[in-house]
């Protein structure tokens, strides 16, 4: 097969493959930046699957039969990560069992933010759109209580009335949107039957699910290296991946011990003085503010790595339907967005109806020291960052469609690490010693992942390991602990992190002569690959770090 028409061949199979994809993650598509998904929500429906599972299983089939020869070291590393992308769903569906056993997968589908977070086109083009999800949430609903077969896993059903729960105050934000753009009225007409499906399906679940529901939600051994490979190229077994993050665990231990034995206080006082030191509530997001350009221009001035221009991201109130989930995050720019180059880094403010107590918690949480390294990691030099090159980047279609997890959050976390070295702090405790706290953290989640899904620890065990490893509080321990039931990938953190590091430790004084901010560049380059194949991209000749 000569070359030329054989790689435009794999062109048309690519795009084959990602239209395929798209048909069963609208939404994935849509925060790509690809609005011809607007307002749509998949058919999960069995037969409906069933057929998306065929389908890919041909497509699989046909990826495989390419030879890298023909395709050439790129288009032969893209034909991995279009299969990464196929098995993962076909994991999601068959392995871990998703549409059987977890309602969140449903009553997410209610989320409208992606229209209303970002002016990508006409308000009442987004109203269209959000017109269009109301429209079909109560069919999408009803295929779930179809689908999900109990008892259920009880974390699962637990998280899944807590964000059904905030769908109604999330569709008043949108409701005064719409009413904005003069769409009130078709914007009523379709949240009417849309919440009255929310509100029987969290009924059905409280009246049904939640007593009977049980304690099995582990994967199992098995299902979880199975979620590694295909997740993240990996194939190094658990147990080595354990033991790893049990060594990182004990280097941040030591490090935050030396810092406290520094200040003369034991390591849990040190962290109570700085939770202490906090803004009050009204001041949350303006500190936020604030540590968005301070970190923009230590990120230049130390050449951590650059910066595309535009940059610009503003800070805003994490949407109250989300607030179940997060405690900062970013919307950040698609790779495909038509308009905006804007990211949104979202903050959970203070919930007016927790007790003094549970706010004086919260807000210790976000401590002046903490916010700012969480300011890292989500926006310079981590996420936003990150997601401006990825949209900048000259990648394939399959590089600018596929995100892996650990090298997203990998490379946020690894940034913490990587601001303290430079410099960030100027040499006071404090810094180092939050980003410390939070890296402990991220350790225990991959501790608590494995742990959870391989070795039969329960959440108590779970909140416990949190507590004494992390000196998590109490509400944050628990909260940590049920997050790694239903989310056992948020192993990625430290899992991403340690992959930088080990390629930054073998390449940085040889490819790259170490130059720090050429080897960030060029990690970033990538656009989100599976952190597995990290490495062997990084030592390619230059030549092949930029794809198509």
């Amino acid at each position: 097969m000569a070359r030329a028409p054989a790689l435009a061949a794999f062109d048309a199979l690519e795009r084959e493959v990602v239209d395929h994809l798209f048909a069963i993650v609208p939404g994935y598509a849509v925060s790509l930046g690809l609005h011809q998904y607007d307002g749509v929500l998949p058919d999960l429906s069995e037969a409906a699957t069933e057929r998306w599972l065929a389908e890919a299983g041909r497509l699989r089939a046909v990826l495989t039969g390419w030879e890298a020869p023909v395709l050439g070291p790129d288009r032969a590393y893209d034909r991995r990560l279009l299969g990464l992308l196929l098995e993962s769903l076909d994991f999601d569906f068959r392995d871990a069992d998703e549409l059987r056993r977890n309602p969140i997968v449903y009553l997410t589908g209610g989320s409208l933010t992606a229209y209303l977070a970002r002016a990508y086109g006409p308000s009442s083009a987004r109203v269209d759109a959000m017109v269009d999800v109301l429209g079909a949430l109560p069919r999408f609903l009803t295929v779930g209580r179809q689908r999900l077969k109990g008892p259920l896993p009880r974390p699962f059903v637990e998280l899944a009335l807590s964000v059904g729960d905030g769908l109604p105050s999330h569709f008043d934000e949108a409701e005064e949107f719409a009413a904005r753009a003069e769409l009130a009225v078709p914007f009523r007409r379709a949240r009417a039957p849309a919440q009255a499906a929310v509100a029987d399906f969290l009924a059905w679940l409280r009246a049904e699910e939640l007593p009977r529901a049980t304690d099995d939600f582990a994967l199992g051994p098995v299902r979880f290296q199975t979620l590694l490979r295909v997740r993240e190229g990996i194939t190094t077994p658990y147990a080595e991946i354990r033991a790893e993050g049990e060594a990182d665990l004990a280097r941040n231990q030591a490090r935050l011990a030396a810092i406290a034995q520094t200040a003369g206080v034991p390591v849990d006082e040190l962290l109570g003085r700085l939770a202490a030191d906090h803004p009050p509530p009204g001041e949350l997001l303006a500190t936020a503010r604030r540590y968005v350009e301070e970190l923009r221009a230590f990120t230049e001035e130390k050449e951590l790595a650059t910066i595309p221009s535009p940059a610009t991201c503003r800070v805003e109130e994490t949407p109250v339907w989300g607030r179940a989930l997060s405690t900062a995050s970013l919307n950040p720019p698609g790779p495909f967005d038509p308009v905006s180059s804007e990211g949104i880094y979202y903050v959970t403010p203070v919930d007016p109806a927790w007790t003094p107590a549970q706010q004086e918690a919260w807000l210790g949480a976000l401590n002046r020291a903490m916010l700012r390294n969480i300011t890292v990691h989500e926006v310079f030099p981590g996420h936003y960052l990150q997601f401006l090159r990825f949209r900048d980047a000259p990648n394939s279609l399959a590089r600018r469609v596929y995100r892996s997890d650990a090298f997203t959050e990998g490379w946020a976390h690894y940034t913490e690490q990587l601001a303290i070295e430079a410099g960030l702090g100027a040499g006071s405790p404090s810094a180092e010693a939050e980003q410390l706290h939070d890296a402990l953290l991220r350790d225990c989640r991959l501790l608590a992942a494995i742990g959870l899904h391989t070795r039969g620890m329960t959440v108590a065990q779970a909140t416990e390991l949190f507590r004494t490893q992390a000196h998590a509080d109490p509400v944050t321990a628990v909260r940590e602990a049920v997050r790694g039931t239903f989310d056992p990938g948020y192993f990625c953190y430290t899992l991403g992190k340690l992959a930088i590091l080990r390629a930054r430790g073998r390449l940085l004084a040889g490819p790259f002569a170490g130059h720090l901010r050429a080897f960030h560049d060029a990690v970033l380059g990538f656009g989100a690959p599976p952190v597995g194949l990290l490495e062997e991209m990084l030592a390619a000749p230059a030549a092949s770090r930029t794809a198509r």
